[in-house]
Parts: structure tokens; C-alpha cells; sequence
């Protein structure tokens, strides 16, 4: 006699947080949080400070505030969920909600290093062919480059999500992270997911090699033409905002690299530190971006001291 077997779909997934360190969510919660204050505090100053300062409304600055913007987004997306897992013991998300969650938090990753290339190709312009500044960089120019970098985001991530809602969950619906990441999502499912994969990968591969590549040829670039300079204040000045660029782009890029490689070939890794890391390489640099760009240039450094203090 057949047995008529019905499997119900599973419409919540249960955030662990980070695994084995559970007793320590709480005490975890507070640089959590300090990250996500001190996100939305710096990179607010940087947009209302080139918002009321006429002299800043550059195509440089310009690009800050999309990065500043984006930074506060990512952070939103990350951040609220952690700290309620943490704090308030809400490890339940809705099945939906986990990939709207996962959608927006990739999408602003692939946005994030769209900006990253804009602002070393600025840097390119401004510094190899500086007589051609103002006529490359048109506000129309900004503007596309600005759209260019969310549409590529949004298209490129969209497949993800709706991969995943075709796979049937039964069984599975422990998410061993603190949110939810396409991979973690992916392994759950009951059945093959070669498809997610593949194409998760490949989008990986793809931000990253071509980013970095024309982040690297700009970088070269710069470089070339900083040490032809014959001012030593001029290349120290180039330099130093060199290396602060550069600073930032590794503090993104590698722990992004390592999270990608744990997934895939890290088995051995412990889950806590492959959770750490991959919240390390969202929350901080969104932190740090407004001090890198924003609190290091002397312009903005001056105008928020006006603009805060002298008012």
C-alpha cells in the first residue's frame, strides 16, 4: 500500500548568530553597535557637510557621498538583524524576509566596490590628465557613472534570490550566521543546487577580478605619473591619498575574498571565525570609509569644524 507523504515547505529560517560563541552575544552586540553608531554618525557629517558646502560640490565629493550612502545601507541591512539576534534572542526571520535580506546586503556589496573603481578612476583623471578633469567628469558623467554602478548591482544579484525561491526547503532551516548569506541560504535547500552555485561564483569571481583589475591598472597608473612629478609635495600629497585608498580597498576586499573562499574550500576553518570575518569585511570599513576619505582631506576636515563648531 502506498503511503501519501507530504512535505511542508519551511517559512522561517533560525539565525544561529556565531557559532560557539553564543554566551558571548551579548558582550559581541557592543562593537556591533558602536560600528553601526559610529556608521551613520560619520557618514552623515560627510553628506550634510558637501550638502551646505558649495565649494565641495565636486565630482570627488560627489562620488564620497554615494559611497557614504551606500556605506549607511549596508550597514542598515546588517546590522539591525545582528544586533537583535545578540541582544534580543530574535534568531527567527521569515522566508522572505531572509531574502530580501540577502538580496540588498549583496546588492550593496557589488554597489560598494562599483564606487570603489569610480573613485580610483576620479583619482586616475585627476591626477594622469588633470587638464581634462572638467571636461571627462560632467555632472552627466557623474550621474552615469553613479547609475551605471546601482544598475549593475541590482541585475547582477537579482538572479540569486529567485534561484533560491524555485529550491524546496523541508528539512534544513538552521542558518549557522549571524545573517542571511546566499551560500549559507543555498546549503539548506533539498535538492541540487549546482545552478546557485555556479552562478553565486561566478558572480563572485567576476566583481572581484574585474574591480580589482581596473583598480589596480588606475592605481599603476597614478603611480607612474606621481613619480614623475617633479615636486616632492606634490607626490608626497599624491601618495598619501594613494595609500589611504588603497588601505580601505584591502580592508573590503580581503576579508570579502576569504568568506568567499571559506564556502567553497575552507572546510577546515571554524564556523566562528568564517562568521566573524564575514561580518568584518561589511560593519567596519563602512566605519572607517568616512575617516579614510572624509576626515583626511583637508577640505571636508575644515568645513565640518566651520560647519559644527563655528556656527
Amino acid at each position: 500500500m502506498a503511503v501519501n507523504v507530504t512535505c511542508q515547505h519551511i517559512t522561517s529560517f533560525f539565525l544561529v548568530g556565531i557559532p560557539g560563541l553564543e554566551n558571548f552575544h551579548c558582550w559581541i552586540g557592543i562593537p556591533v553597535c558602536l560600528l553601526f553608531v559610529l556608521t551613520f554618525l560619520g557618514n552623515s557629517i560627510i553628506i550634510v557637510t558637501i550638502k551646505l558646502e558649495p565649494s565641495l560640490h565636486q565630482p570627488m565629493y560627489f562620488f564620497l557621498c554615494m559611497l557614504a550612502m551606500n556605506d549607511m545601507c549596508l550597514a542598515t541591512s546588517e546590522a539591525l538583524k545582528m544586533l537583535g539576534i545578540f541582544w534580543f534572542d530574535a534568531h527567527w526571520i521569515n522566508f522572505d524576509a531572509c531574502l530580501t535580506q540577502m538580496y540588498f546586503i549583496h546588492t550593496l556589496c557589488t554597489m560598494e566596490s562599483a564606487i570603489l573603481v569610480i573613485m580610483a578612476f576620479d583619482r586616475f583623471v585627476a591626477i594622469c590628465i588633470p587638464l581634462h578633469y572638467a571636461s571627462i567628469l560632467t555632472t552627466s558623467m557623474v550621474t552615469k557613472l553613479g547609475l551605471a554602478g546601482l544598475i549593475r548591482g541590482v541585475l547582477m544579484v537579482l538572479p540569486c534570490p529567485l534561484l533560491i525561491k524555485r529550491l524546496p526547503y523541508y528539512t534544513k532551516y538552521i542558518i549557522y550566521h549571524a545573517y542571511c548569506e546566499h551560500m549559507a541560504v543555498v546549503k539548506l535547500a533539498s535538492a541540487n543546487t549546482l545552478i546557485n552555485r555556479a552562478y553565486g561564483i561566478s558572480v563572485a569571481l567576476s566583481v572581484i577580478t574585474v574591480d580589482l583589475g581596473l583598480i589596480a591598472t588606475s592605481y599603476v597608473k597614478i603611480l607612474q605619473a606621481v613619480f614623475h612629478l617633479s615636486s616632492q609635495n606634490a607626490r608626497s600629497k599624491a601618495l598619501g591619498t594613494c595609500a589611504a585608498h588603497v588601505c580601505t580597498m584591502l580592508v573590503s576586499y580581503t576579508p570579502a575574498l576569504f568568506s568567499f573562499l571559506t564556502h567553497r574550500i575552507g572546510k577546515k576553518v571554524p564556523p566562528s571565525v568564517h562568521i566573524i570575518v564575514a561580518s568584518v569585511y561589511l560593519l567596519p570599513p563602512s566605519a572607517v570609509n568616512p575617516v579614510v576619505y572624509g576626515v583626511k582631506k583637508k577640505q571636508i576636515r575644515d568645513r565640518v569644524i566651520d560647519l559644527f563648531f563655528y556656527t
